[in-house]
């Protein structure tokens, strides 16, 4: 079992293990549009303030599995997390064991000491953690929701509701030069750490022009919808979707400041949000979101607007 180091924003480097990453997918999540090279580059590209490791084992000279490591640059001895695949033809035959030790060896080099994975919730996956001597740290949930579907009327009578006091603007693609700065310092607020990403402690107009050029390389299209006081310039809460350009799109951040809270904005905002993405693409059919199940006002928020469960992934911990 050889291991290499990929350089996941490579095109060579996504088309090797397009083949395996597909037949893995199509075993774990037999319900998802089958993975195109474009999602599966989304996946594996560097993030704004981070550094990528993306190490894939070689068996015969052929990609057994692969490793892939988000590190934030502001958190120099913080965790790599990520995710690590065995694909199905290669699997009991030691290249898991191979990726997440080579992976342990690559955090140690830089400083770092713990190694975070994400995998759907499995026997399989508790299994080959415990082997490892990995503990299970969190649980996140994918939700699901068909615009369509019945969840359509839901949103309509949220998005019919406004609050009192407040506006909504809304934009695709790049943020308007006159709120970019006020988008940026709500952005601030975030506390959640997100898989691979880093978290930005004091955006800038900067930071938000970088990420959506990120978005702009991966062919993705970002709606916003954020709220303002009815007379005042600026942004009190905001929520965001990706949409790919195909059938499905990932619903990102939804953040109300903490003055504004439990007046009924994260609903009115992501309400619109979705409904007018819907309306703005044709092909789009189902937007996805993935929670960390201890954040109950969220996943509650969700399931309000009509999301429901699709899959439960588990979050594991391994120490160098």
């Amino acid at each position: 079992m050889e291991i290499r180091s990929l350089d996941g924003d490579e095109p060579a480097a996504i088309a090797a293990l397009l083949p395996g990453f597909r037949e893995t997918m199509s075993l774990e999540l037999p319900g998802d549009p089958p993975v195109t090279q474009a999602l599966l580059a989304r996946l594996f590209q560097r993030r704004h303030g981070t550094e990528r490791i993306v190490l894939a084992a070689y068996d015969g000279g052929a990609p057994a599995g692969v490793l892939k490591l988000g590190l934030d640059l502001g958190d120099p001895g913080g965790p790599g997390h990520g995710s690590l695949w065995v694909f199905p033809g290669f699997r009991r035959r030691g290249a898991g064991r191979a990726l997440a030790d080579a992976g342990l060896t690559a955090l140690r080099e830089r400083g770092r000491d713990l190694l975070l994975a994400d995998a759907p919730r499995a026997e399989a996956g508790r299994r080959f953690a415990a082997e490892l001597g990995a503990d299970l740290i969190g649980e996140s949930v994918r939700l699901r929701l068909r615009p369509a579907g019945p969840a359509h009327a839901v949103l309509q009578a949220a998005a019919a509701r406004p609050v009192p006091g407040y506006r909504l603007v809304a934009w695709r693609g790049a943020c308007p030069d006159d709120l970019v700065e006020s988008y940026a310092r709500a952005w601030s607020a975030l506390e959640e750490r997100v898989n691979g990403q880093a978290r930005v402690r004091r955006p800038s107009a900067g930071d938000v022009r970088a990420r959506e050029a990120e978005a702009e390389r991966a062919g993705h299209l970002p709606h916003v919808v954020a709220a303002l006081p009815e007379h005042g310039s600026a942004i009190v809460g905001y929520a965001t979707a990706f949409v790919r350009g195909g059938p499905m799109a990932d619903v990102g951040e939804t953040l109300v400041l903490p003055g504004h809270r439990r007046r009924g904005l994260a609903t009115w905002l992501k309400a619109g949000l979705l409904l007018g993405a819907a309306r703005d693409d044709s092909r789009l059919a189902l937007f996805q979101v993935f929670n960390d199940t201890a954040n109950t006002a969220v996943v509650a928020l969700n399931r309000k607007l009509g999301f429901e469960a699709d899959s439960h992934w588990s979050t594991y911990a391994l120490k160098t």
